[in-house]
């Protein structure tokens, strides 16, 4: 998976996402070969006394299985981006937790090893183009054939881009927004009709912090990502009372493989690596933070640790937010 970077300054994060390349069908899953496999799911396990209810509005969320079905409860999970990365680790630890997980990527043999790797059975592979609407029906008609339905969506696929408006392209808006943010929108309309009609489901929605920072020269990255937290915001609304909970995942940098698959302004590489390599976080603590999150019903996932407190400064206090935005902005210039 990758993290698109901000050129200027900290204050625009980014978000995980595996690599983008032309694949245009969905295949076959191969199923998981592996035993129950148990170990490691005891704390996860201990997370799940709410992890399906619908939100409550006026008192805390109650849990759609009851403590003694619990270990009886087995949801069928998706994750788009799989193949490595964030998607890669939630994918284990769904499994862990006692869950079937379909691994989709566009690469094949990377989301068969992540496949592969998982404890327990009933595992699938499928290979997909998010950016497709043919491969991504083939991989909703696959999951009806096999499971009969889906309980957890992960929209987690996109891709990297780099650059201010002027050194942005037509061509390169309509890929970003096609990938990070019309794919989105196809697992939903897909996946969401199923999960209204069984009156339960959880949608979660990889976004960024970029799209909450409103940072320099990341600017169709920034933009996909933003569109992404509005869609999730009023998906919520929309689905408040159907059953189905959404949540949006906002990281900032960590360590991950994100020059595998750069695009955009070659300048930003050197500034990505160094906000890769001076992260407070990493890919376990961020996985962590994002499954105990989703497991507990937030809606807004905020995952790296400097985040919340910028979030909050943005919120309350704009103008200072920007002020200190733009600090940092001629800092990094300066090359401080």
């Amino acid at each position: 998976m990758t993290w698109a970077p901000c050129a200027a300054s900290r204050w625009a994060m980014a978000s995980p996402m595996p690599r983008d390349a032309p694949l245009t069908r969905a295949v076959l899953p191969e199923r998981s070969n592996k035993g129950s496999g148990t170990e490691g799911s005891t704390w996860a396990c201990e997370l799940r006394t709410a992890w399906y209810a619908p939100e409550s509005s006026t008192g805390p969320v109650e849990a759609w299985h009851t403590p003694g079905e619990r270990s009886m409860a087995q949801r069928r999970v998706l994750i788009t981006g799989a193949g490595s990365g964030l998607g890669q680790a939630l994918a284990m630890r769904y499994a862990r937790a006692g869950d079937r997980v379909a691994c989709v990527d566009i690469d094949a043999a990377r989301a068969e090893l992540t496949r592969a790797a998982l404890p327990g059975s009933g595992h699938l592979t499928m290979a997909a183009n998010v950016a497709s609407d043919e491969a991504m029906e083939q991989v909703h008609e696959t999951v009806a054939r096999e499971w009969g339905g889906l309980d957890v969506l992960v929209n987690n696929a996109g891709m990297a881009t780099g650059g201010a408006m002027v050194e942005t392209t037509m061509a390169e808006w309509r890929t970003v927004l096609d990938v990070n943010v019309l794919s989105v929108v196809r697992g939903c309309r897909l996946f969401l009709p199923g999960m209204i009609a069984a009156g339960r489901g959880h949608v979660v929605n990889t976004a960024s912090f970029a799209g909450l920072a409103g940072a320099p020269s990341i600017m169709s990255y920034g933009v996909s990502k933003a569109a992404v937290v509005a869609l999730s915001e009023q998906l919520r609304a929309e689905v408040h009372d159907k059953g189905i909970r959404v949540s949006v995942l906002c990281p900032a940098f960590f360590r991950t493989n994100l020059l595998e698959s750069w695009q955009g302004n070659p300048k930003l590489k050197d500034f990505a690596a160094k906000m890769m390599d001076t992260s407070p976080d990493t890919l376990d603590s961020v996985a962590d933070h994002v499954f105990a999150a989703l497991e507990r019903g937030e809606f807004l996932v905020l995952p790296t640790k400097r985040e919340p407190m910028r979030w909050r400064l943005k919120r309350w206090l704009p103008e200072t937010y920007f002020r200190q935005l733009l600090k940092m902005v001629k800092s990094r210039a300066a090359g401080h």
